[in-house]
């Protein structure tokens, strides 16, 4: 991914202009004379705008996300601790990787010099990575929640919980700083490790995982109908909801993401003969699925759609509101919960 990514960013320089820029011998001078636009300005005005809005999304989308956790207490569960997790990650691909990759792409070259190309694909590799990782543990935890829901408490202890959202940050950074570093690049030394281990991977894991969980919330709706405890119903439908939504999540990354990685693996066979514009499709897919959490939280869970509405609205500082607050949608769900 890292190769491919920093081969992209310099898309009208022959192998020699990209092993000066990886030896730190050329100017930025010689950057700007080697690039070319071929676009003109309509459609780069377009682009820009296009884009930055897609930023904006981002950066505002995920930031209410992880408000909305650190605020009301009915959010606070070990389920939303990787979400926010997630949404942090997110927040700073909106934050330091989409601007710069959205000026590369419309300008059609990387002005920012060949050190901050290799701190930028790390960035957006590692942030990648960490995303795959939360949804990871967002898997185990719902398959837990559903299927295990006796030992969920133990195995979703919020000493636990800590430990794997820092294994989430923590062997993200290590695959993707690691090889700088420890000057790995500048010495030539490859490091063979699998082709997209760290997305494939973990996206069989992921579909086992709700598999499993699809097949166990087909047999606990049997028990629901039967169920003459209120209760019981109650906690089992919103596991199941929880379970829906979050799977939707996890599908809709891994629709956007599959193109970047099939194509990365598909390129060899071809001679790395894919266009540059497929790539930079391809990864904007990518980048545009970090907008899109916020809006499926917002559209399948009525609790964090009435926290944005109130963050948005500023209503969070108006009398009466506080972190304690009930965020059901309606009254009758409000009542099934004080039963």
């Amino acid at each position: 991914i890292f190769e491919k990514i920093s081969s992209s960013q310099f898309p009208t320089m022959d192998n020699s202009s990209l092993e000066l820029l990886r030896d730190g011998n050329t100017s930025l001078q010689m950057e700007l004379q080697s690039c070319a636009t071929p676009r003109n300005q309509a459609s780069r005005i377009f682009l820009y705008a296009f884009l930055s809005v897609g930023i904006v999304c981002t950066v505002v989308g995920n930031f209410l996300v992880v408000l909305s956790i650190a605020y009301f207490k009915q959010l606070q569960s070990p389920t939303n601790y990787f979400v926010m997790s997630l949404a942090v990650a997110d927040c700073l691909v909106g934050l330091i990787v989409m601007p710069y990759s959205m000026i590369r792409t419309v300008e059609g070259c990387w002005y920012f010099g060949a050190l901050f190309c290799q701190l930028h694909s790390s960035l957006d590799v590692m942030l990648c990575t960490a995303s795959i990782f939360h949804l990871s543990c967002i898997a185990f935890d719902r398959y837990y929640a559903v299927c295990n829901p006796l030992v969920y408490s133990l195995k979703m202890s919020h000493s636990r919980v800590a430990f794997l959202i820092v294994v989430c940050w923590a062997v993200p950074m290590l695959i993707s700083f690691g090889p700088i570093m420890l000057d790995l690049h500048i010495a030539g030394v490859d490091i063979l490790l699998p082709k997209d281990v760290s997305f494939h991977l973990p996206m069989a894991i992921m579909l086992v995982a709700y598999w499993k969980i699809f097949k166990a919330a087909k047999r606990q709706a049997r028990q629901i109908n039967s169920s003459k405890k209120q209760r019981h119903r109650n906690t089992m439908k919103r596991e199941k909801k929880a379970a829906k939504t979050l799977g939707i999540i996890m599908g809709v990354f891994l629709i956007f993401w599959m193109p970047f990685f099939t194509v990365n693996i598909v390129d060899p066979f071809i001679e790395y003969s894919t266009e540059v514009i497929v790539w930079d499709i391809f990864l904007w897919l990518g980048y545009i699925n970090s907008s899109l959490n916020p809006f499926l939280y917002g559209f399948f869970n009525r609790s964090f759609r009435k926290a944005f509405l109130m963050f948005m609205g500023c209503r969070v500082c108006l009398p009466g509101s506080s972190p304690g607050m009930e965020l059901s949608h309606t009254r009758k769900e409000g009542n099934e919960r004080a039963q």
